[in-house]
């Protein structure tokens, strides 16, 4: 079911009823569509990279996808590739076709490299609270206590369905077993470092020139502590912070009631600067368009 705005203008109250009617353990894939989609659309995919970011932190982490140079040489289109591919099972549920088979692409994709469960866990809890701080403090309003039970429930299910091990049944347990992760893992390494930096260029590419100094520094203001300091970021300035702050906020009030994007917001709309519109299958997701692999095809055949 696809709800409109009301009068073709603000949110539909309907949302957030049907959201409260849903149990949030056995309805947590609907609650989560009506979330992303409908709800906090802007602030969840904000949250999302927010989180994906903060996930490179980890030193092991880091070094995987250092060594594989993927974000250092095809950035925007491993962003792209991720982005459709939750995207899709956000969308669609995991029990949905689409859904379903994205998480599959997802487990081939990470089955070529050797990563450990606990790596595979702090992924996924960044991606679990990342998203609940970012709207509990930055969104048009907080997460109720439900809608927080159904988000960790519907990422404790992607992560069973990718095969992660010893997943905690709440977010507090989880966020205890995260704690020492983060004491061993979330520290300096030049890895992180790099891969950060890599992941900034993407986000500069984004904006006009004269703008794009302030990508870092904005990141770093929205980043934990404990993320900066593994990436080797200074302490932002706290006018730099206020201000960042401020214009989100702004951005809160503003589409209280009038949401700025579209609504809803579904990948078919979706278009990225890999790909374009969204129109291939998640199976060929997770290697290079047709215009790398000819520049690459090309590079080679000058080297040789």
């Amino acid at each position: 079911m696809r709800y409109a705005r009301k009068y073709g203008i603000f949110r539909n109250p309907a949302v957030t009823r049907e959201i409260a009617s849903l149990d949030a353990e056995r309805d947590c894939q609907r609650i989560v569509h009506l979330l992303s989609v409908y709800e906090f659309n802007f602030d969840l995919k904000r949250a999302g990279e927010l989180a994906l970011f903060y996930s490179y932190a980890s030193d092991s982490v880091s070094r995987l996808l250092d060594r594989t140079g993927e974000f250092e040489h095809r950035g925007q289109l491993r962003y792209d590739d991720t982005q459709i591919l939750i995207g899709a099972f956000i969308e669609s549920g995991w029990d949905g076709d689409f859904g379903r088979r994205a998480i599959e692409r997802m487990n081939a994709i990470h089955g070529r490299f050797r990563i450990s469960n606990d790596d595979f866990v702090f992924v996924l809890w960044t991606l679990i609270h990342v998203p609940i701080c970012w709207v509990n403090h930055y969104a048009h309003r907080p997460f109720t206590e439900h809608e927080a039970r159904a988000w960790f429930n519907f990422w404790r299910g992607v992560g069973e369905r990718m095969g992660m091990t010893g997943l905690p049944y709440n977010k507090a347990e989880l966020d205890v077993w995260i704690s020492d992760y983060e004491k061993k893992h979330v520290v300096y390494n030049e890895a992180s470092a790099r891969v950060a930096q890599a992941t900034v260029r993407i986000l500069e590419n984004w904006l006009p020139e004269r703008l794009r100094f302030a990508v870092q520094p904005a990141a770093a203001a929205l980043l934990e502590q404990r993320a900066r300091i593994a990436f080797g970021y200074k302490e932002p300035h706290a006018a730099l912070t206020r201000s960042i702050k401020t214009v989100i906020k702004l951005h809160a009030l503003v589409s209280r009631y009038v949401p700025i994007t579209s609504y809803p917001n579904l990948l078919e709309d979706l278009v990225t600067r890999s790909y374009g519109k969204v129109h291939a299958p998640v199976e060929q997701l997770g290697g290079q368009t047709e215009v790398q692999k000819r520049a690459a095809h090309n590079k080679l055949r000058a080297v040789t």
